[in-house]
């Protein structure tokens, strides 16, 4: 874990609601935000919780990777301080994590896996407020870095 992030910092705004929908100033527009990576890339994300009073945090799920918790904290991120103390020796190895409400956690993980990879809450309505993402990571440039088609035998949906 001891290389410089493609992606440093990113901040996902978490937002976090105890009771009914969120305010209107606080809806998405509808659809998924997708980030498109270079095969290989090593990506840092900071996911901020918003809500210091709510009482709910946010188990943030990644597919098709397993990621690194490098840091976390509550209150706001700082990126001048924080990154300083870091765990880049033993961090711990997940594929969802909690946000601690009025809190944040940093991630990082290696774009080493082609296709496109859906990061959401686990709390179903979560995902209508615009907890959701995907990651669209490259499988290279060259002939020789292409996936191979799937097997002929491989049975049909």
């Amino acid at each position: 874990m001891g290389c410089t992030p493609l992606i440093s910092q990113a901040l996902l705004s978490i937002h976090s609601i105890t009771q009914g929908p969120p305010p209107n100033n606080t809806l998405v527009v509808n659809g998924t935000k997708l980030v498109v990576l270079p095969f290989n890339a090593s990506v840092e994300v900071v996911m901020q919780g918003t809500s210091i009073l709510g009482a709910e945090s946010h188990p943030l799920h990644v597919h098709g990777f397993n990621f690194y918790v490098v840091g976390e904290g509550f209150g706001n991120f700082d990126p001048n301080n924080d990154p300083k103390n870091f765990n880049l020796v033993d961090p711990v190895e997940r594929n969802t994590v909690g946000v601690p409400s009025g809190g944040w956690v940093a991630i990082r993980f290696y774009a080493d896996n082609p296709g496109v990879w859906f990061m959401h809450c686990h709390f179903d309505v979560h995902l209508s407020w615009g907890l959701r993402m995907a990651w669209i990571v490259l499988d290279g440039t060259l002939p020789s870095q292409k996936l191979p088609p799937p097997p002929s035998d491989l049975p049909k949906c």
